[in-house]
């Protein structure tokens, strides 16, 4: 699960924090590990800041560190709950980027957002919730050309 705060130990590089979870739930070796933590960290474009710290990273670095090290544990599935929220406009497109690249090799993913440009161009299912009720659900194209709930479509109509 990758949440909206990122959620580092801000006392361990970006590395350590990608291969503490392999290491300690599922007792890789310290080698492979680091071996596996160095590929995702690749994976999300980060291999140039494995010494790094999270506190000197950008929010969409810090949050693509999150997703490198939920990859790390090798999930069947990713949730993805509105990754982009607590980041600055400018950072939201390169963590839009990491996730959208996830869908082209296959990851299945569960994603919480408001971004409806994204969810319109990489879901093949979309849901629309109001008020903690699922109003509708469907593939992108028929919820956003053709929704069957008002307020689904009063949503999306605020948002075009």
């Amino acid at each position: 699960m990758v949440f909206q705060q990122w959620n580092s130990f801000p006392h361990l590089t970006t590395l350590e924090n990608v291969a503490v979870s392999p290491r300690i739930v599922r007792g890789l070796s310290k080698k492979d590990a680091r071996d596996l933590a160095l590929k995702q960290l690749d994976h999300v474009g980060l291999s140039h800041k494995i010494h790094s710290y999270p506190g000197a990273l950008s929010g969409g670095q810090q949050q693509r560190l999150a997703i490198a090290r939920a990859l790390a544990m090798e999930p069947d599935y990713m949730l993805f709950d509105e990754a982009t929220s607590a980041l600055d406009p400018e950072l939201v497109g390169e963590v839009l980027d990491t996730m959208r690249l996830l869908a082209e090799e296959g990851m299945t993913m569960i994603c919480v957002t408001h971004e409806m440009g994204f969810a319109r161009d990489v879901s093949d299912r979309v849901a629309y919730f109001h008020e903690g009720i699922m109003e509708e659900i469907g593939p992108p194209q028929q919820i956003f050309s053709d929704a069957q709930s008002e307020h689904t479509r009063r949503f999306l109509s605020k948002i075009r």
